[in-house]
């Protein structure tokens, strides 16, 4: 019966998979994948009251699950309910790091996952530190530490704090040389804050390395139009 659920449930024939799992439910089956199944059904239906109690009764079972704690954290920060999201998020996690006692890189990068999950809809309302807390969570768990620190520069910026954002993305242009996106972001700021010298710098890097970089021409071009000349030019 498992099995025919899981099918049903993976090809979202919703209709053909609650009533199995309905089913098992019923003849006392305690496994937490039921749960969390049935609980994702309920949410796609937007029966969400149902999908938290569901989602709750797969973490009594087994409270490491991850797919179901990210899925209850998931609808409450669906109804506004953030806190409550990331106290149940958080919960799973050490609980995760109390039972195994060693780093399993997949429930890592799953974990750094719904991290930035998180950090998006708080900086999405303007709650830049909480996103940040987020990200920073996130960048100890995930192999994609460039990716999650141009964020937490951004983080940064936003917040008013760019020492920080500066010295991030120095760190990263260090470590990874060729990661562009971190010298743009690099570049912006030195232009915002008056810096036209080390901007310039950041954007000619780039062009050095991809002379048909369209973006950093773009921008030194505009460095340029404010009286800044270099001793090269770029097509």
């Amino acid at each position: 019966m498992l099995a025919e659920a899981k099918q049903a449930f993976i090809s979202g024939n919703y209709k053909i998979a609650e009533p199995i799992l309905q089913q098992m439910i019923l003849q006392g089956v305690r496994n937490p994948e039921i749960f969390q199944m049935l609980a994702t059904v309920f949410y796609d239906k937007g029966q969400f009251n149902k999908a938290i109690k569901t989602f709750k009764r797969a973490l009594e079972i087994d409270p490491t699950y991850t797919d179901a704690s990210v899925g209850l954290s998931i609808i409450l920060n669906d109804l506004g309910r953030y806190d409550e999201g990331k106290e149940v998020f958080d919960k799973a996690q050490k609980v995760l790091n109390q039972r195994k006692g060693q780093s399993d890189p997949y429930v890592e990068e799953k974990l750094a996952s719904k991290h930035e999950e998180l950090a998006d809809l708080y900086f999405q309302y303007q709650r830049y530190s909480e996103s940040l807390d987020n990200l920073l969570k996130a960048q100890k768990l995930s192999s994609r530490r460039a990716e999650i620190s141009l964020r937490i520069a951004e983080c940064f910026t936003k917040i008013g704090d760019i020492p920080k954002a500066i010295q991030t993305l120095q760190n990263l242009v260090r470590e990874y040389p060729q990661f562009n996106q971190a010298r743009l972001k690099l570049g912006l700021i030195y232009y915002n804050n008056q810096n036209l010298a080390e901007a310039v710098q950041q954007w000619e890097n780039i062009l050095l390395r991809e002379p048909s970089h369209a973006e950093a021409s773009k921008l030194l071009k505009m460095a340029q139009a404010v009286g800044i000349t270099t001793t090269e030019t770029y097509v």
